[in-house]
C-alpha cells in the first residue's frame, strides 16, 4: 500500500457547524483560497466535517424538537435564514440551511472526514502542526477547532449501574417520546433537554425527574442584553482563568419554556433528589426507598469533543484550557470556537470572525517582518 501524500493548507478548519461555517467564511472574505484548488497559494484553508452532509449536530437532534422550541438559531454571516415554519423539526431545517450556505460560498469541505489526532511537527512554537485524518494527512499553520459537543455525550457511572436490565441511552439517543409508550423511565439531569424530554415522555409515560441539585428557574424571560453579558462575561472570565466550563444552565438557570410551563401545570415537573444507586428494576432513592423503572434517560449533557488535540497538551493540570479570545494561550496556533462563552450560535458566529481575524494579523507581523531586512537595506 503506497504511502498517502501529505497536503498543506495555511488554515485546517475542523467542524462545519455554526461556528466553523463562520470561520469558512471570514476566511473566504480576507483572501484565503481553497487548499484543494490551489495547494500552493500564499493564504489557503480546508475544512473538515466528520458528517456525510451540511447540518452539524442538528442533523441528529430528536425529532420532536421544532424550530419553535429551539432556543434560537442565528444568521450565518452573509446569508439571511429563510422563512422556516415553527412546527418544522430543526433537524431538517437547519441542516437546509447550512447546505443552501455551503452550495453559496463554494468553501472547500471534505467531509466525511474525521480528524483522530493533530501535534506539533517539531520544538518550534511557530512551526507546523500535523493533523492526522481518516483521508490522510495534512500539515497547517493554524488550527481552528470547531468540534462542539454532540459527539463527546456525559454518562454518569452509578454503583450497580450494569446490573440493571432495563434500557439505558443518553439525550443523543433520543428520538421519539413513543418509544417510551407504557414504560416507566427515569429522566436524568438538571438542564434545557431534559426538561423538555420529562415534558414530552410524561405524556406517554410514567416518568421521574432526578437532579443532582435543585434546578433554579429565571423569574421572568432571559434579558439577553443584561443577564446575557453578565453570564458571557462569567463564562469568559472562567476560561481565561483555564478553569473547567459548567454547562449553559449552570450559568444562566433554567427558563420557563413553553414546555417547563407545560410539565409544571401537568404536576410532572417534580424535582427528586439524586438516586444512591442502581438496581436491575429500579432505582434507589436518596431516602431508602425503591422505585422501580425499566428506562434511565441520561439528559446529562455534553462536554467539548477534543480528544484529537490531547496529543498538543494544551490542558492544565485542572483539566481546562486557558483562551484568550479564541486563540489557546499555551499555543498561539491553535484557536477554540464554539467552546466556552462561543457555544451559542451567536457566540459562534463571532469566534469564527475573531479567531480568522487574530490568524490575519499573526500572518500580517509576519509578512512585515519578512519585508524589514530589504526595507533597511533600500
Amino acid at each position: 500500500m503506497s504511502e498517502q501524500v501529505e497536503r498543506f493548507a495555511t488554515v485546517v478548519v475542523i467542524g462545519a457547524g455554526q461556528a466553523g461555517l463562520s470561520a469558512a467564511y471570514h476566511l473566504q472574505r480576507r483572501g484565503f483560497v481553497s487548499a484543494l484548488d490551489a495547494p500552493e497559494a500564499e493564504r489557503s484553508y480546508v475544512v473538515f466535517d466528520a458528517d456525510a452532509a451540511p447540518g452539524g449536530a442538528w442533523q441528529h437532534r430528536w425529532e420532536s424538537l421544532h424550530m419553535a422550541t429551539v432556543n434560537g438559531i442565528f444568521d450565518l454571516p452573509g446569508l439571511p435564514k429563510p422563512p422556516v415554519d415553527d412546527d418544522e423539526p430543526s433537524r431538517d431545517a437547519v441542516p437546509r440551511y447550512f447546505g443552501a450556505y455551503e452550495e453559496r460560498f463554494g468553501f472547500p469541505i471534505l467531509r466525511p472526514v474525521r480528524v483522530t489526532r493533530v501535534e506539533r511537527v517539531d520544538d518550534d512554537p511557530d512551526g507546523r502542526l500535523a493533523v492526522t485524518t481518516n483521508d490522510g494527512p495534512w500539515v497547517t499553520r493554524y488550527l481552528v477547532n470547531a468540534t462542539g459537543t454532540w459527539t463527546n455525550p456525559t454518562l454518569p457511572v452509578y454503583p450497580g449501574q450494569h446490573t440493571f436490565l432495563g434500557r439505558q441511552l443518553h439525550t443523543s439517543d433520543y428520538a421519539t417520546r413513543d418509544e417510551f409508550a407504557g414504560h416507566r423511565v427515569a429522566v436524568v439531569g438538571g438542564g434545557i433537554s431534559a426538561v423538555q424530554q420529562l415534558e414530552e415522555i410524561s405524556r406517554v409515560a410514567w416518568t421521574a425527574w432526578y437532579t443532582r441539585r435543585e434546578p433554579v428557574f429565571l423569574p421572568g424571560e432571559f434579558d439577553h442584553e443584561t443577564i446575557g453579558r453578565d453570564i458571557i462575561a462569567k463564562v469568559v472570565a472562567d476560561v481565561e482563568a483555564g478553569h473547567r466550563t459548567g454547562s449553559v444552565v449552570s450559568y444562566t438557570g433554567l427558563a420557563w419554556t413553553p414546555y417547563a410551563l407545560a410539565a409544571r401545570d401537568r404536576g410532572v415537573l417534580v424535582r427528586r433528589p439524586m438516586f444512591t444507586a442502581i438496581e436491575p428494576h429500579g432505582v434507589r432513592e436518596a431516602d431508602g426507598t425503591f422505585t422501580s423503572v425499566d428506562v434511565i434517560l441520561w439528559a446529562t449533557g455534553f462536554k467539548p469533543a477534543l480528544t484529537h488535540l490531547d496529543p498538543l497538551h494544551l490542558r492544565n493540570a485542572e483539566g481546562g484550557i486557558a483562551l484568550r479570545g479564541t486563540r489557546v494561550e499555551s499555543d498561539h496556533r491553535v484557536h477554540l470556537i464554539g467552546f466556552g462563552p462561543s457555544q451559542s450560535t451567536v457566540g459562534a458566529n463571532r469566534a469564527g470572525r475573531d479567531a480568522v481575524a487574530e490568524i490575519a494579523r499573526d500572518l500580517a507581523r509576519d509578512d512585515a517582518g519578512s519585508r524589514q531586512p530589504a526595507d533597511r537595506r533600500a
